[in-house]
C-alpha cells in the first residue's frame, strides 16, 4: 500500500493508470476480441521506448543554457542528484503525455493508413493497454529500487542492476524494467560481474560527470528546491560530494 502511495500520488503516473484503465474499458465494450492479441506488442514496444528514452534523450550531455539544463534537470538529472527523493521517482507529466499522444496516434494512422480493420482499436490495445500498463510497470519497479523494504527475487535482480547505473557507471544499465537487460547486453550497455570486479566507479557519478558543484546545478537545485523539497542541508551536501 506504501509503494501505491507513492506512486499514484505523483501527477503523470495517476494520468497514465486513467490511460490504460480507459484502454482496458474500450477493449472489453468495444473492440473485437482479436485486439487483445495485440497487447504484447505493446509491452516490447514500451520496453524499446524505455531503453531509447533513458538512454538517449535523458543522459543528453548537459545543455549549456540553463532553460534547457532545467528541463533536463526535471526530467532525469535531479533524479541521479537526490536519488532517494520520492518526487524525482517517476517520468514528468510534460514527458509521458507528449510521448503518449504521439505514440497513439503514429500507430492508429499506420493502421489506417495500411487500411486495417478497427484501426482505433488497435491503438488502444499496442499503446493504451499494452505500452501505458508496461511504463506502469516500469514506475514501479523503479521506485522499489531506490526504496528501503523487502523485495522479491526480481525487484532485488532490478534493484542490483538498477544501483549499477546509480554508482557505479552511469553509461551503463539504462533498462530498470524486468527482462530488460536483454536490451542493454544487444546494445552492449551491461556490465557483466567479472567486469564490475576491476571497475573503477565513474567521476562524480551522482552528477552524471559533471562536477557537483557546477554553477547549473546549483542553479537548478535552487530553482526547484521547494517543487521537491530539498533543504538547504541537502542542496549544500550535494554541492560538496
Amino acid at each position: 500500500m506504501m509503494r501505491l502511495k507513492i506512486m499514484f500520488s505523483h501527477i503523470s503516473v495517476a494520468l497514465m493508470g486513467l490511460a490504460a484503465l480507459a484502454g482496458v474499458v474500450i477493449l472489453i465494450v468495444h473492440a473485437p476480441l482479436w485486439a487483445w492479441l495485440l497487447v504484447p506488442l505493446g509491452i516490447l514496444a514500451q520496453m524499446l521506448n524505455e531503453y531509447n528514452l533513458h538512454r538517449f534523450v535523458f543522459h543528453l550531455p548537459p545543455p549549456k543554457q540553463q532553460w534547457a539544463f532545467n528541463l533536463l534537470y526535471q526530467a532525469h538529472y535531479g533524479h541521479h542528484d537526490f536519488p532517494t527523493n520520492h518526487a524525482l521517482f517517476f517520468v514528468p507529466p510534460w514527458v509521458a503525455l507528449p510521448v503518449l499522444g504521439l505514440n497513439f496516434g503514429l500507430v492508429w494512422g499506420v493502421a489506417a493508413l495500411l487500411g486495417l480493420p478497427a484501426a482505433f482499436h488497435i491503438s488502444v490495445a499496442v499503446v493504451l493497454v499494452g505500452g501505458v500498463g508496461m511504463f506502469l510497470a516500469y514506475e514501479w519497479f523503479h521506485m522499489t529500487s531506490h526504496l528501503t523494504i523487502p523485495k522479491t527475487k526480481i525487484e532485488r535482480h532490478v534493484t542490483t542492476l538498477h544501483n549499477q547505473h546509480h554508482f557505479r557507471d552511469f553509461s551503463k544499465w539504462f533498462h530498470v524494467s524486468p527482462g530488460g537487460d536483454v536490451i542493454d547486453r544487444m546494445m552492449h550497455t551491461a556490465i557483466d560481474r567479472d567486469a564490475l570486479k576491476s571497475k573503477q566507479r565513474a567521476e562524480f557519478i551522482r552528477t552524471l560527470g559533471m562536477r557537483p558543484d557546477d554553477a547549473r546545478l546549483i542553479a537548478a537545485r535552487k530553482t526547484f528546491a521547494a517543487k521537491y523539497g530539498l533543504s538547504q542541508d541537502e542542496i549544500t551536501r550535494a554541492a560538496a560530494l
